[in-house]
């Protein structure tokens, strides 16, 4: 019988299994003095290798580099709009310009983050992020993704930027997925009418998208980006190529996330229709999940709508 592993945030999901293998990997770790992703308790079993700031995240950022700069791994966690934007200098000047080994840790990413409201939903980071210099962007789309990639954080050297999801989201991988950093996951294909590229906490949906998408006669390719920056430029546009349209599907504001990084590609490379389903340019509001993507359109319905615009616009422009 296959096993069937809870639903838990990809934040709980990644936080204790970075615990797990502090005995295999050296790093310290430098808290905010808030409960993002288990990490919280990291001191508690390693007096000697944790570090709490307090709520103080531009500290944070700037500790964590002098620790790298000393010789060791260091990683940091705090809430994603703040460690984007309070800290963004920091981020800036002081771990990317240096290249750092920091691995940063942003939770309650999105519209995920729900009722957290808009002050602490970020749905601007990953625009922040990627337009600075040597850091890498990844967003696991699950809990198994987000374990994996625990490790595959760990052995990463550099500035690298991990943006996880307070609620939990469906399983799309399976038990003992490996992760690897720059990858693109083919998901789901039956054929090449539109291509769904999607990260992060959407995946489930792009997914059952294309189940809808089938039958009604629209044949789509599912193509997971969990690695935002530096994207996958060759796998972009050979799907790009393949396909000849594409919906972009990210827990991000259209503006800078997932859709754009590959409209620059494809743009210059390969002019085809990308169409963007994401937050449209507002902040999140004090409610549920399903309350904030109904007001940002992001649904089933409107991947189907996107995609049969997509479709329509093959050619025009050619």
């Amino acid at each position: 019988m296959k096993e069937e592993k809870l639903l838990i945030p990809t934040r709980t999901a990644f936080g204790k299994r970075l615990i797990s293998l502090a005995n295999d990997y050296d790093f310290v770790v430098c808290n905010a003095d808030t409960k993002t992703c288990s990490l919280e308790n990291f001191g508690k079993l390693y007096p000697d290798r944790e570090v709490s700031f307090g709520i103080a995240e531009q500290n944070l950022v700037n500790g964590a580099v002098g620790i790298a700069l000393s010789g060791r791994k260091a990683v940091l966690s705090t809430y994603a709009v703040f460690l984007s934007m309070r800290a963004c200098e920091q981020v800036r000047s002081y771990a990317c310009l240096t290249n750092a080994d920091v691995l940063m840790v942003g939770t309650h990413a999105g519209l995920n983050a729900g009722s957290e409201g808009a002050s602490h939903s970020s749905i601007e980071d990953v625009a922040i992020m990627r337009s600075m210099p040597n850091i890498t962007i990844v967003e696991p789309s699950d809990r198994s993704s987000a374990e994996s990639l625990a490790e595959a954080a760990l052995r990463f050297k550099g500035p690298l930027y991990v943006r996880l999801h307070y609620r939990p989201i469906p399983e799309v991988h399976h038990s003992g997925f490996e992760f690897e950093i720059g990858k693109v996951y083919e998901l789901f294909a039956s054929g090449s009418d539109v291509c769904l590229m999607v990260s992060g906490a959407l995946t489930g949906m792009a997914l059952s998208a294309a189940g809808r998408l089938e039958e009604l006669g629209i044949y789509s390719t599912v193509v997971e980006i969990p690695t935002i920056k530096p994207i996958d430029r060759d796998s972009v546009l050979k799907y790009a190529k393949r396909c000849g349209a594409v919906v972009a599907i990210h827990d991000h504001n259209i503006i800078g996330g997932l859709g754009s990084a590959i409209a620059e590609v494809v743009s210059e490379a390969y002019p085809i229709p990308v169409l963007r389903v994401g937050i449209r340019d507002s902040f999140a509001h004090s409610g549920s999940v399903e309350e904030n993507y109904r007001a940002n359109c992001i649904s089933i319905e409107e991947i189907i709508e996107s995609s049969r615009k997509a479709i329509a616009l093959k050619g025009v422009s050619r």
